[in-house]
């Protein structure tokens, strides 16, 4: 019996637990709480019911940063924590003999997403990112784009107007950037609690999304925010703070996002990515398939089965084969 198809999945994000468990799927659904429904249908952003399996085929293991103390789990094998560099990620593809790696980290993770494209280059294992479309301004609103967060920090004082209480949404790990502005008051939204250095005058609430629109009015109303900040992570769980601060006219100051490293293949999508692991597996049919559905996940989101061309540009040529470990 052959080896399994190993895919290892960089996560600790939304997209990258749907896709765990869309590939470690038994026709039913895992929900969003990390709980299994064995009569359910998964929807990873359109109607997806597999209604077959997608194993024992298929090993998943995802890893994760360890940075959030209590993550929502995903299915299949999970490790935490870091490999040691690009060089020590190229080791452990090599040493668990993987065969695709899928980089569904934060869009704001540069450090891993250019650790996994030197690594994958030097173990030769395939790599794709999956990536949430950034958000776009619609009219109405009054966003300043910058590209770092010691930018955000600058452009505060200089908003027009008498701006003085923000509420600053980039996550606890870059409060730094905002400890010398002791004039602004920050209410600032995390998983965890923040460790200092941050802003002396803070309000912290302690929160995961996703977040509803009204809840998102009620914040702005009840602490009085007149700005905010964000980085443009996409994807619909903190999108409704930016409807709420167009409703209420207030400026948003945007951090964009890095580029992905240069060469590697981007999807939008969870459904994308499973049909691209359906084509590099050669599995595109039968009872050997990733799953009896996915052909219709490619159709559906635009990306190519098995017998089709590569999802995304720079994807590696499937026709390659697996990796030798």
């Amino acid at each position: 019996m052959s080896e399994p198809f190993h895919v290892l999945i960089l996560g600790g994000t939304t997209e990258s637990r749907r896709l765990a468990e869309s590939l470690y799927g038994h026709g039913g659904t895992y929900g969003h709480g990390g709980t299994y429904d064995p009569g359910g249908t998964y929807d990873p952003g359109g109607t997806y019911d597999p209604g077959g399996t997608y194993g024992p085929g298929v090993r998943v293991t995802s890893s994760l940063a360890g940075r959030v103390t209590r993550p929502v789990p995903p299915p299949g094998e999970i490790r935490v924590g870091g490999f040691g560099g690009a060089e020590g990620l190229a080791r452990w593809l090599r040493e668990h003999r993987v065969d695709a790696l899928i980089d569904a980290t934060h869009p704001f993770a540069a450090t891993i997403s250019r650790n996994a494209a030197l690594a994958a280059a030097g173990a030769h294992v395939p790599l794709l990112a999956v990536r949430r479309p950034s958000w776009v301004p619609v009219a109405g609103d009054d966003w300043h784009s910058v590209g770092s967060l010691a930018e955000a920090a600058e452009a505060l004082p200089a908003l027009p107007g008498r701006r003085r209480r923000v509420f600053l949404t980039t996550g606890r790990m870059g409060l730094a950037a905002f400890a010398r502005l002791d004039e602004l008051w920050f209410l600032v939204r995390s998983v965890d609690a923040p460790e200092p250095p941050y802003p002396a005058r803070m309000e912290t609430i302690l929160d995961r999304g996703p977040f509803t629109l009204d809840g998102e009015r009620e914040l702005l109303r009840r602490h009085r925010v007149d700005t905010v900040v964000t980085k443009d992570s996409g994807g619909a769980a903190t999108a409704p703070k930016l409807t709420a601060a167009r409703e209420a006219g207030l400026p948003v100051v945007v951090v964009r996002r890095p580029p992905t490293p240069e060469g590697v293949g981007v999807v939008d999508t969870v459904a994308e990515a499973v049909a691209w692991l359906c084509q590099l597996s050669g599995r595109g049919s039968g009872a050997e398939t990733l799953g009896s559905d996915a052909s219709g996940a490619a159709s559906a989101s635009g990306a190519s089965g098995a017998s089709g061309a590569s999802v995304a540009s720079g994807v590696p040529d499937p026709s390659a084969g697996r990796a030798s470990g």
